[in-house]
C-alpha cells in the first residue's frame, strides 16, 4: 500500500464538487485503513470556479488544463466530471499517464467513444471506473438484498422515473447539456441513473420498447458569462437551438417481469425526484429520493385484511450505514451527498488495494457504463423507429 494518494478532481461544477467533498470526507468513514488522502488539484478550464472550488473543499492548488493533472508527480487519482463529449479524450490521457480514473456517467456521448474508453481501461496499467452513485444509496442496496435473498422474491413488475425541473423555465441559459444528437438529452442526463438502477435491482433488460422522445423547449438562450452546474444566470437576447430530448419515457422486458420509465428535465416542481416501486411474488418496496432515508416496504402477510406500505427507517442494520457516518445511530439519516462519499471511499479502497472482502462493493466498470450507454442507445433507436421493440 502506497504511503498515500494524491487526488484530484477535473470539473469544478455542481457534480465535480460533489466528487471534490467526497474525497474530503472519504478517509473519515469506517475504520482509519486507507494511507493517507492527498487533496492536491481541482481542475477547470475556468481558473475562478476551480480556484473556489479548491479553496473551499481544501485542495492544494487549481489547475486549468487536464494535461497538467495528467503530468503531475503528486497526483495518482482522479475524477473526471465534465461534459460527456469531453471524457474520452481526457480518461484516456489519465490513463495512458498511469493515473487511477473515476469518470461520471454516462461513459461518454456516443457508444464508439465509450466502447473505446472500455477498451483503454482494459489495458490500462491503473484502475478505470464508473461513478454509478445511486448504487452507494443504502436504500436502494437494501431493497435489492431483499429481492437476492428471497424476502421479496421473483420480481414481477419495476416502474420508475426521474423528474428535474432544471430546464422548466424557457430562459434557462444554453450550455452543453442541450447539445447533441437524439438521446443525449434527459436520458442520458437522468435517464442513465434510473437505468442502471432497474437493472442493480432486477438484472438485466433484454428488450425495449415504446420509446419516446420529446424536446418541449426548442431554443435557449445564451449566457452572458460562464455558467456553473443548473445555474439560472443571466442570459442575452441571442438564442441556440436545442438538440436533444426534454423528456423520454420507454417499456422494458427484464429476464423476469416488465418495466415503465419516464426521465424529464422540465418537470416543473421536481428538482430532483427519482422515485421507483419495484412489485415482487412476495411484496413490493419504494424508494424516493427527496426521503432517502427510509423506504416503504409491504409484505404479504396472507391475509389481506391490514396489507400495505410500512414506513421502514434506514439504520446501522441497513446496508453501508454502520461504522460509515459518524453518527450511525438509528434514525440519524442519510442524504445523497453522503453517497458520493462512499463511492468516493469505495474507489480509494481499491486503489490502495485493499480486498474485496474487507471493503465496500467495487465501483462499476467500464464496461458496465458501456451496457448502460446500450441500453440507452436501443431506447433511442425504439424512439426513431416508431416505438419499435428493440433487442439487446
Amino acid at each position: 500500500m502506497a504511503e498515500s494518494l494524491g487526488v484530484a478532481v477535473i470539473g469544478a461544477g455542481m457534480a465535480g464538487k460533489a466528487h471534490a467533498a467526497a474525497y474530503r470526507t472519504a478517509s473519515t468513514l469506517y475504520s482509519p485503513v486507507l494511507p493517507a488522502v492527498r487533496l492536491v488539484s481541482i481542475g477547470d478550464v475556468n481558473a475562478e470556479f476551480g480556484s473556489l472550488a479548491a479553496r473551499r473543499f481544501g485542495y492544494e492548488r487549481n489547475d486549468t488544463s487536464w494535461q497538467a493533472i495528467a503530468e503531475a508527480d503528486d497526483i495518482d487519482v482522479v475524477s473526471v466530471v465534465i461534459a460527456n463529449s469531453l471524457h474520452r479524450e481526457v480518461v484516456e490521457g489519465l490513463l495512458a499517464a498511469g493515473k487511477h480514473v473515476l469518470c461520471e456517467k454516462p461513459l461518454s456521448d456516443s457508444i464508439e467513444d465509450a466502447r473505446a474508453m472500455a477498451e483503454a481501461a482494459r489495458s490500462a496499467s491503473s484502475i478505470a471506473r464508473i461513478g454509478f452513485t445511486f448504487r452507494r444509496t443504502p436504500g436502494i442496496a437494501y431493497i435489492r438484498d431483499l429481492i437476492r435473498t428471497g424476502v421479496l422474491g421473483k420480481v414481477l413488475h419495476f416502474s420508475g422515473r426521474y423528474w428535474t425541473d432544471y430546464g422548466f423555465s424557457p430562459s434557462a441559459p444554453m450550455s452543453w447539456r442541450y447539445k447533441g444528437g437524439p438521446g443525449s438529452g434527459a436520458l442520458a442526463d437522468v435517464g442513465s441513473h434510473l437505468a442502471y438502477v432497474s437493472e442493480f435491482l432486477c438484472g438485466d433488460i433484454k428488450s425495449v420498447s415504446g420509446g419516446r422522445l420529446s424536446t418541449a423547449i426548442d431554443k435557449r438562450p445564451l449566457p452572458l458569462g460562464a455558467v456553473i452546474g443548473h445555474d439560472h444566470a443571466a442570459v442575452s437576447d441571442t438564442f441556440e437551438a436545442v438538440e436533444n430530448d426534454d423528456y423520454a419515457a420507454f417499456s422494458a422486458e427484464f429476464e423476469n417481469g416488465a418495466g415503465s420509465f419516464e426521465v424529464s428535465r422540465v418537470a416543473a416542481g421536481h428538482a430532483n425526484s427519482l422515485n421507483f416501486e419495484v412489485f415482487c411474488e412476495n411484496g413490493a418496496a419504494k424508494f424516493d429520493q427527496r426521503r432517502p432515508a427510509e423506504i416503504q416496504l409491504f409484505l404479504n402477510d396472507g391475509s389481506g385484511n391490514e396489507n400495505g406500505y410500512r414506513q421502514v427507517i434506514l439504520g446501522p442494520g441497513h446496508p453501508y450505514i454502520a461504522g460509515g457516518l459518524a453518527m450511525d445511530a438509528p434514525e440519524v439519516g442519510f442524504g445523497q451527498n453522503d453517497a458520493f462519499g462512499y463511492q468516493a471511499r469505495a474507489f480509494l479502497e481499491e486503489v490502495a488495494g485493499l480486498s474485496e472482502a474487507e471493503s465496500l462493493p467495487r465501483c462499476a466498470t467500464f464496461d458496465e457504463g458501456v451496457r448502460n450507454m446500450e441500453l440507452l442507445g436501443a431506447v433511442t433507436k425504439s424512439a426513431l423507429n416508431n416505438g419499435k421493440k428493440i433487442t439487446l
